[in-house]
């Protein structure tokens, strides 16, 4: 049996088809019966009507419940009107797999409640689209490194040990021995560049923070690429060319998903524009106030956002309070309850954001105003320095006391380390880490004792230095964190099929 698929409806204009999939939704009128069927490609609406099918079957379609399986035979005939620009007036429906009590009701559920039914939730439609795009960077990003002469190689996932310390991983019994998940591949990844020139993994990697925030997972993905006889700045222009690539990518393949998820893609097409390159002393300046970007100050741009905020909760409360005084007029009718209902929902879920937002920015502020120099950014002051760039921004060279121990020192300053940091616009922060690795094998012994890390763990690593060095570089790009900037999810639990984080296992 020939199988048709609702992303191909274009080529079956006129013809009698058979659609298998699922009801995503469902609407009846006299003698007539509208089923949404979706089937992993696309969703097509399908009329059912008395008339053509007859009473049997009719009465086939009308006990059709959410999320039940079926077949549909029809004609495809075009209607600009309908999701994907056709509709199928049905002429068979046959029951495949029944549904019975469907839980994720068409109304809004709290994000424990979708979390729980997160095998459920995957269904609808703005999963469906994150999953697509997520999907869409993936090869976007192995079109990348092939296309430039990078061999993929895998890392191992259990490691006798870390890359950072062993405080944030997760330790298990190794046949009687101690091993961790692993928190990098890229220490494996500097001996397999050592070898082949170029190579990249991808593969998941592990890290037991006891961390709720929206950024942070326990198992995540990680793109790693290695580079023999890169140093800092080549790395740099490499992770830009990288990242142009793949935001390109999906807005040339997935303007539909974007969309779907009402995605504002001008933000993503300034990808274009090259990204600032900072020094951490001149992302502190700005992050502190004492330094504006393009005339904007993080300070003062932030106060003024919070009286905003607070203006824009009173105005969406005010409209609220109008509608649910409509709803109690005598002789409202069906469809006029039914729309003043969902903007209230709706305008309940802008003032939720909105009150987020109140709650979030006097932390960014207090943030700002008491950093102290020498530290290593975390949430709140990437959030202040991203909130005024529309492109990814550069940070580099840092403390070398607040980056991993493998980092090269800079030759001009040995206060810092060649790492870079790539921050996401829109407020989203860290999604790359990296930098030119050290090779002085005294160096870095001197750093592995200074870290407190065990030395004889490292001897294999400490080789790649005692047996024809060379400089060399790379990064890792954290997938989810990309998906969420790339999409603008308010959480990371979102970017990724059934994620783990602290206090959730299930499902």
């Amino acid at each position: 049996m020939q199988k048709y698929l609702i992303k191909d409806l274009a080529d079956y204009e006129g013809k009698s088809i058979t659609l298998m999939g699922w009801a995503s939704n469902k609407r009846e009128s006299k003698g007539l019966v509208f089923i949404v069927l979706r089937d992993g490609t696309g969703w097509c609406q399908c009329v059912v009507s008395i008339d053509v099918v007859g009473e049997t079957i009719f009465e086939e379609a009308r006990k059709i419940t959410l999320e039940s399986s079926l077949s549909i035979t029809g004609n495809i005939v075009k209607d600009e009107r309908q999701m994907g620009g056709y509709e199928l007036q049905a002429t068979a429906v046959s029951l495949i797999g029944a549904s019975v009590d469907y839980p994720i009701a068409k109304k809004e559920h709290g994000i424990d409640f979708l979390m729980d039914k997160r095998h459920l939730w995957l269904r609808s439609q703005r999963q469906w689209a994150i999953m697509k795009i997520r999907n869409q960077i993936i090869f976007a990003i192995h079109k990348f490194f092939q296309g430039e002469g990078f061999v993929e190689m895998d890392a191992p996932l259990f490691t006798g040990n870390a890359c950072e310390g062993t405080s944030n991983l997760f330790e298990t019994d190794y046949y009687g021995d101690t091993a961790y998940l692993s928190q990098s591949g890229q220490l494996y990844g500097e001996a397999m560049a050592l070898s082949l020139g170029k190579i990249y993994t991808f593969g998941p990697t592990f890290r037991a923070e006891k961390s709720k925030t929206r950024r942070h997972l326990s198992e995540f993905w990680m793109i790693e690429p290695e580079m023999a006889f890169f140093d800092l700045f080549e790395n740099m222009d490499l992770i830009e060319k990288f990242l142009r690539y793949v935001t390109t990518e999906v807005l040339e393949n997935c303007e539909k998903e974007l969309a779907l998820i009402g995605r504002d893609t001008s933000v993503l097409q300034n990808i274009i524009k090259p990204f600032p390159r900072l020094t951490y002393d001149e992302a502190v300046r700005i992050i502190k106030g004492e330094q504006d970007v393009n005339g904007k100050n993080a300070i003062t741009s932030l106060e003024q956002e919070l009286a905003s905020v607070q203006t824009r909760i009173n105005a969406i409360k005010a409209e609220i309070a109008e509608r649910e005084e409509k709803l109690k007029m005598p002789g409202m009718k069906k469809g006029e309850i039914g729309f003043n209902q969902a903007q209230i929902d709706k305008l309940k879920q802008e003032a939720g954001d909105a009150e987020e937002q109140e709650r979030n920015i006097p932390q960014w502020l207090n943030s700002a105003r008491n950093f102290e120099y020498g530290n290593d950014f975390g949430g709140s002051d990437e959030t202040v320095i991203t909130r005024l760039f529309d492109v990814p921004v550069m940070v580099y060279n840092w403390p070398h006391e607040v980056k991993a121990f493998y980092l090269k020192r800079d030759p001009d300053n040995n206060r810092f380390a060649r790492g870079v940091d790539v921050l996401a616009p829109e407020g989203y922060g860290e999604i790359v880490g990296g930098g030119e690795r050290e090779t002085n094998e005294a160096l870095l012994i001197e750093k592995i004792k200074e870290h407190q890390l065990p030395m004889e763990a490292f001897e294999w690593y400490l080789d790649l230095r005692r047996y024809g060095t060379v400089p060399h570089a790379g990064f890792g790009l954290g997938l989810e964190r990309l998906v969420t900037w790339i999409c603008k999810l308010p959480h990371v639990r979102e970017s990724i099929p059934f994620p783990r984080m602290y206090g959730r296992l299930l499902p």
